[in-house]
């Protein structure tokens, strides 16, 4: 029944991208299927039960789809009964540096979202209950991580939370395969080949945690031979 369900959420979260294309639409079936970490912070109950959600390094807005059908699902009765209700968006704001990967989320989203094109190093961040950034900060020099990461803490609510996904440089093959892969994707899309700077999962943690979060680290790279970690970092 849980998987039946999971692919009807993944059908729903998908279906406003055809407004966007065929290519949106077949990109977003695709990664909401094969990236664990969208369900994952269903299935886990990560998000606050009421949330003003910032999105950074949003793409064409996967996971803004994801919970607008998670709680249609909800509201028609066909939520899991085991699961935490998903969360009521109080507002979602998606920051984005593609051209392209903003106008697909503003074709699919239409109002339900509010997409700017932008970097997250200088975009507004307003304010908010939870923060999303998934694979961006390895992308950013290490003083950029770092300044980016006390902004995400002074724009969130003293219970908010920050869920990041990185990448553990220090789980050896694992780390060299979603490294290479890494690279590989970037470079099929057109992009050039940026400098990466990865960190060990503990100095991604001691980071955090200096900053004032508890840090909980979740693996997610179930299924695929990756290094990827969730880390679930908490106010208060």
């Amino acid at each position: 029944m849980i998987r039946a369900f999971k692919r009807l959420l993944v059908e729903v979260a998908a279906a406003p991208y055809r407004r966007a294309g065929r290519f949106a639409w077949h990109f977003a079936r695709g990664k909401l299927k094969s990236d664990p970490v969208f369900i994952a912070l269903l299935e886990r109950n990560l998000l606050p039960e009421k949330a003003r959600l910032l999105d950074l390094g949003c793409g064409q807005g996967l996971l803004a789809s994801l919970l607008l059908a998670a709680r249609a699902l909800h509201e028609a009765g066909l939520w899991p009964p085991d699961w935490a209700p998903p969360p009521r968006l109080d507002g979602v704001r998606g920051i984005e540096l593609m051209p392209a990967d903003v106008a697909r989320a503003r074709q699919a989203l239409l109002e339900r979202a509010e997409i700017i094109e932008g970097d997250i190093r200088l975009a507004d961040f307003g304010i908010a209950d939870a923060v999303v950034v998934l694979d961006v900060l390895h992308y950013m020099a290490y003083p950029d991580q770092e300044t980016l990461l006390r902004r995400i803490r002074n724009v969130l609510t003293p219970r908010g939370v920050l869920l990041l996904r990185v990448g553990d440089a220090g789980a050896g093959l694992p780390f060299l395969v979603s490294f290479w892969v890494d690279r590989l994707v970037t470079f099929l899309r057109g992009h050039r080949l940026p400098a990466l700077y990865c960190r060990p999962l503990p100095a991604w943690c001691s980071l955090l945690e200096e900053l004032g979060f508890r840090v909980e680290a979740i693996p997610m790279s179930q299924g695929m031979p990756f290094a990827n970690v969730l880390l679930a970092a908490r106010l208060g």
